[in-house]
């Protein structure tokens, strides 16, 4: 018998549990090496707005402790605005399935003022992993995410994978729109 696939994190399996009963619950995830457990709690606590410097903390040990087992929707690093990426991205639903992907790319601005981070929005019939790949190596790039990419911001679009090319493009177009109009440092979204 098939498992059930876990819990997406649009989902937030954790919504609601206390502040105590989620760290109790990281730090048995921790303990056990469960990078999945340990990637809700801190995704929570992330959605939740908690302080940047708290999320940091936790990221650091949960990647230390359980990188082999954290899903890939999970950053690497710190963002202060992926809630609202995810209240935007939860929007858009595709109507028709396919085999195109619309991506995020989380971009790095530091050297600019105001946030250090913007994000890329595309849309490819590559898996987002790989589509980042090829940008990275100069491979039908964008000049931005060659230069400034950082990482695939998964979570926040995992809803809009295996669609249909027409949806892709629309939803692309509109996201990169949404996203700006949200006050992000938005570049794609041709």
């Amino acid at each position: 018998m098939a498992r059930p696939a876990p819990p997406s994190p649009q989902a937030r399996p954790l919504r609601a549990l206390h502040a105590a009963q989620l760290q109790q619950q990281f730090d048995v995830a921790l303990a056990a090496g469960d990078g999945l457990a340990g990637a809700h709690c801190v995704h929570e606590w992330w959605m939740r707005g908690g302080f940047a410097a708290t999320i940091e903390s936790r990221l650091e040990r949960l990647w230390a402790r359980c990188a082999a087992a954290v899903p890939e929707w999970l950053p690497m690093q710190y963002v202060d605005w992926l809630p609202l990426a995810y209240e935007v991205a939860a929007r858009f639903r595709p109507a028709a399935r396919g085999r195109y992907h619309v991506y995020l790319v989380l971009l790095d601005f530091a050297d600019r003022r105001g946030d250090p981070h913007g994000v890329y929005v595309g849309m490819s019939g590559h898996a987002p992993g790989h589509r980042f790949d090829q940008h990275k190596a100069g491979i039908r790039a964008s000049g931005s995410v060659l230069k400034r990419g950082l990482e695939v911001l998964y979570g926040p679009v995992m809803h809009l994978q295996r669609i249909s090319r027409s949806e892709a493009l629309r939803i692309e177009a509109d996201l990169a729109r949404a996203l700006a109009q949200a006050g992000l440092v938005v570049e794609g979204g041709h």
